[in-house]
């Protein structure tokens, strides 16, 4: 990632821009269709290629199989979908939570039906979920009369063999149920939380679907995928599905907005976040005379630039770090750590106009002084601290989220004053913390700088 502005003004484009790269690739993939050449007249068509595994794949899965709509008790309007799939006799089934997150925190707005390949829609209701690994277990209001279908999960004493054929099945789009083939790749690097690097296709609306091996058992639940690349697939693993299976299977249905449950398991992920970001000292990153922390190469991807080109009158080079433990938490994510640096060096501007520009980059950066749904205002504290050999100026903001009682967006901005031509500037933020490890974190990022040149 690489940026050609000043460390206050370094936020991109909202995640609503997506939308025009997706409709710029459907837009694409139009346009190759029209280009396509017609066949000669008379020309004899092509056999079919079809790939009998994925054909049997979906064939022995189809009953078992289903789409789960949420939708709008007033007006029952369809508000969203996902897939999901039968694993018990009794009508359960598996999908992710944020497939049914409506259902757990509005269920006096939202109720859920699911549709099978049938096309019969009946009701269902949410038993239990687990907000980390993006889990959640539906059961059939009205069970069937007989067993219902189920799938098999592979067993634990058969792992998945790097390049292993996977089948993902799900209803993308709205527009039908499909099978995908791809490959097991191994697990994601990095990744906070376990997950399956598939490479196949995963299209909106295949969330909460199965992954399946050759033999037509669960290897995987569909969960997500890369927007800037190809066949960049994500699953969460069948262990963690049989679990939740496991421990909520005569669980009471939830028909009271849920949100104490979801901010408990969001306590756990922070604590854990916490713990392993504070258990050893961050790496030190070398800036002339300036260490500034950073993460384990093992815990976060680190992205960084040397000199801008469009910057002639000084040095200045950035690094930006972020933890892969983002937790979906009904209608955002939260539950990560993300950390940036800027670097400069500016003898050829004399001290009078290098601190202009200097605290210039540190004032605008941006911080929610506007409370939000999610959270309450971000309220603020400056001070002068010495850490590392050296003078800091530092600014800790904290908001608090309004309905996931005990939770906080923590934000520290930092810049240090040691130098009249040169200095560093670093700002982590940290979502979904626990006010004590908010300010174990804020510690633990201000000690990792220091001030190394020789006297």
């Amino acid at each position: 990632m690489t940026y050609s502005r000043p460390f206050g003004q370094l936020f991109g484009p909202s995640c609503a821009m997506w939308g025009a790269f997706v409709l710029l690739g459907a837009l694409c993939l139009q346009a190759v269709h029209a280009q396509a050449p017609a066949p000669a007249r008379g020309a004899a068509a092509a056999p079919a290629q079809i790939s009998r595994d994925a054909q049997r794949a979906y064939e022995t899965t189809r009953d078992k199989l289903v789409q789960i709509r949420t939708l709008l008790r007033n007006s029952n309007t369809q508000a969203s979908v996902g897939s999901g799939f039968f694993v018990s006799p009794n009508g359960l089934i598996i999908t992710n939570f944020h497939v049914a997150s409506q259902l757990a925190l509005e269920p006096e707005r939202y109720r859920g039906v699911y549709v099978p390949v049938d096309g019969k829609e009946a009701e269902v209701e949410l038993l239990a979920f687990d907000v980390r690994n993006d889990l959640a277990l539906l059961r059939v209001k009205t069970p069937a009369s007989g067993a219902t279908p189920q799938l098999a999960f592979r067993g634990a004493d058969r792992p998945l063999a790097r390049g292993e054929r996977i089948y993902s099945l799900g209803n993308p789009l709205d527009i039908g149920f499909a099978v995908t083939e791809g490959t097991y790749n191994g697990l994601v690097q990095r990744s906070f939380y376990p997950r399956i690097f598939f490479g196949g296709a995963l299209n909106p609306g295949m969330s909460g679907g199965p992954a399946l091996d050759d033999a037509g058992q669960v290897v995987g639940v569909n969960v997500s995928k890369r927007l800037d690349g190809d066949l960049l697939s994500f699953l969460i693993p069948a262990e963690f599905a049989q679990a939740l299976l496991a421990r909520a299977a005569t669980a009471q249905p939830i028909t009271k907005p849920a949100h104490a449950e979801v901010a408990r398991q969001l306590g756990e992920h922070q604590a854990l976040l916490t713990q392993r970001f504070t258990a050893q000292p961050l790496t030190a990153q070398k800036h002339g005379g300036y260490s500034v922390p950073v993460p384990d190469d093992a815990l976060a991807r680190c992205w960084g630039r040397g000199r801008e080109p469009d910057f002639k009158a000084f040095d200045l080079e950035r690094t930006d770090c972020q933890i892969d433990s983002h937790v979906y938490a009904g209608d955002f994510n939260t539950g990560y750590i993300r950390l940036r640096y800027e670097a400069y060096n500016a003898p050829k501007l004399g001290p009078l106009r290098f601190s202009a520009m200097y605290s210039q980059s540190f004032g605008n950066e941006y911080f929610a002084t506007r409370g939000s749904r999610k959270a309450t205002p971000a309220e603020c504290s400056e001070r002068f601290v010495e850490t590392g050999g050296m003078p800091m100026r530092a600014v800790v903001c904290m908001s608090a989220y309004r309905k996931l009682t005990g939770l906080y967006d923590v934000s520290v901005l930092t810049m240090s004053v040691n130098q009249s031509t040169r200095g560093v500037q670093g700002r982590m933020d940290a979502q979904g913390v626990s006010f004590e490890n908010g300010l174990k974190l804020v510690a633990h990022y201000l000690a990792g700088f220091k001030w190394e040149a020789a006297k």
